[in-house]
């Protein structure tokens, strides 16, 4: 009921500000299809690179050959599909996310971490496309690596803060 409510409430509004509500919404929904146009090719592009490399296997061999690293850093190298997809696609990531639930088990240390990393990141190169290809900005100067490194900070401490709070399966 909260939702109905607002709407009403602001065409109310609008209406007590003698506001043509009918006209500015329409104005509004046309706006949001240009908006989306703009952005329509680069979510495209993101999302056709993130099912190749899936697809390709590429995310399975990079998954190999860190987990030696993850290791010492206190990862398991079982959530790297996950870390490597989750910047690039939310869709992909939860799937990622499903599949390593569905093998290890939600109260595994495995997929209690996934789920935690999956609620405590974020889509980094979505968001980029649609907000700077929103407001056409095409150089995103530091906002990639300070994104990307906030993403891994998420990724330490959803490891982290499960290990705190539950310990680790063997």
């Amino acid at each position: 009921m909260i939702v109905p409510l607002i709407l009403a409430g602001v065409a109310l509004y609008g209406c007590f500000r003698r506001v043509d509500v009918y006209t500015a919404l329409v104005q509004g929904a046309g706006d949001g299809l240009e908006v989306l146009m703009r952005i329509l090719p680069s979510l495209v592009g993101l999302l056709t690179a993130v099912y190749m490399l899936r697809a390709s296997g590429a995310l399975d061999l990079a998954a190999q050959a860190l987990t030696p690293l993850l290791d010492r850093i206190g990862l398991p190298g079982e959530l790297l599909p996950l870390m490597l997809v989750r910047p690039i696609s939310g869709s992909a990531a939860l799937g990622v996310g499903a599949e390593l639930i569905a093998a290890h088990g939600p109260d595994s240390y495995l997929g209690r971490t996934a789920a935690v990393m999956l609620g405590s990141t974020e889509t980094t190169f979505y968001t980029i496309a649609v907000y700077f290809g929103a407001v056409k900005i095409t150089k995103t100067r530091y906002a990639v690596p300070a994104a990307l490194c906030a993403d891994l900070t998420g990724f330490l401490a959803a490891a982290w803060a499960v290990r705190l709070c539950f310990g680790t399966n063997p």
